[in-house]
């Protein structure tokens, strides 16, 4: 069976757990969490970066920063996990979806402005397969309207846009260590990019259940105290410890996964025609990290057909999101502005091949081989 992910691990974790495991501090902020985090404020060039327990919580402390409240909205795509419309929505607020760019299935900067009202507070960024948004428009709406930017780029560490580092462009960010990104912290973890000053203290007190226990700990005050609203928000230390093992070789995990991306891309190149099969798109202006590669078949029914033929190879081949408007709770707590054009098309069209750190050339050429006898036959 080739799996569609297997989770990124190199071999450094080890030491570095059994050293957490062994020391008298396992929990929150221990030195494994604060040596992560001063790697990523000093990679990020960023105010401050906290390390979170995952992805969804660090848009969590997101939504209490900007004290959401019942009648404010977000925008953000359709095209997205759930996690980017539920953290905001758990503190009241409606979620405006628009529509997607075919080319990259990021928002589409030119619908944004036109989904803006009196009650919009933030635009939410998804880099989807860690290509980034068209990030100077989005920015430039955001200044004429007063709004804040969140790079949802839970997928895109590492990436660029214009020579910037994602996260580094919005007003916070978020990155994802699930165990199917380029590197995990034993499974689940996130990190908070904050690139505002004003909103550095109050994260700590939020992310420390409420107190201001940071300060105590760094000797800015004599005790510390419940100060403000918050809740859990630390990992264990021993899932900084093996996210350590994986920062050390960052780049080189990365680039394994980016050979990866490239040969399918070269293997797969020749079967691409309009209307039929479509590979990802990269912009002249973003670079890419490798982290999915998909194609697009012609339709849903060619899409269920090829991951059928695939898995009778023992190949594990999967789509991706349904898009939120469409489900339940996305019909009950938010609103599509304009007309869905591509986000429900294309994603029924998305296929994601199995693409992990160390997949061998043998099995992408096997994939890409089963994939070529599927359109030949």
């Amino acid at each position: 069976m080739i799996e569609f992910n297997k989770p990124c691990y190199t071999g450094n974790e080890d030491q570095y757990v059994i050293e957490a495991m062994r020391s008298n501090h396992i929990s929150g902020d221990g030195p494994f969490t604060l040596r992560c985090q001063e790697w990523f404020e000093r990679f990020l060039g960023c105010p401050r970066a906290l390390l979170t327990p995952s992805c969804t919580h660090a848009l969590e402390m997101i939504a209490i920063l900007l004290e959401l409240k019942p009648g404010d909205e977000i925008i953000m795509p359709s095209f997205t996990f759930v996690s980017t419309a539920n953290a905001f929505m758990v503190k009241g607020a409606k979620v405006v979806f628009v529509d997607i760019r075919p080319d990259t299935m990021n928002i589409d900067e030119k619908l944004i402005e036109q989904a803006i009202t009196t009650r919009t507070r933030a635009i939410v960024a998804v880099h989807y397969a860690g290509v980034s948004c068209a990030m100077d428009e989005i920015m430039a709406i955001a200044q004429r309207h007063d709004l804040y930017v969140i790079e949802d780029a839970a997928q895109a560490i590492m990436n660029k846009h214009k020579g910037r580092t994602l996260g580094t462009i919005g007003h916070f960010a978020t990155y994802s260590f699930h165990e199917t990104k380029n590197i995990t912290s034993g499974g689940e973890g996130g990190l908070l990019i904050i690139n505002e000053s004003k909103f550095v203290d109050r994260a700590e007190i939020i992310r420390e259940k409420g107190t201001n226990r940071s300060q105590f700990f760094r000797g800015a005050i004599d005790k510390y105290t419940w100060v403000d609203v918050g809740s859990s928000y630390l990992p264990s230390d021993l899932q900084a410890a093996y996210l350590w093992g994986q920062l050390e070789v960052l780049t080189e995990i990365c680039e394994n996964r980016i050979s990866s991306w490239d040969l399918y891309f070269k293997l797969l190149k020749e079967l691409e025609e309009p209307e039929c099969l479509e590979l990802p798109k990269l912009p002249s202006d973003c670079t890419n990290n490798g982290h999915i590669f998909y194609l697009k078949t012609k339709d849903l029914e060619q899409r269920t057909a090829l991951i059928k033929w695939l898995k009778l190879e023992d190949i594990a081949a999967v789509f991706h999101y349904v898009p939120l408007h469409s489900s339940p709770a996305g019909r009950k707590f938010s609103r599509f502005s304009g007309t869905d054009n591509f986000t429900s098309t294309d994603s029924e069209r998305l296929v994601r091949l199995p693409i992990w750190h160390g997949i061998s050339e043998d099995k992408i050429e096997k994939v890409s081989r089963i994939i070529r006898e599927f359109y030949t036959q």
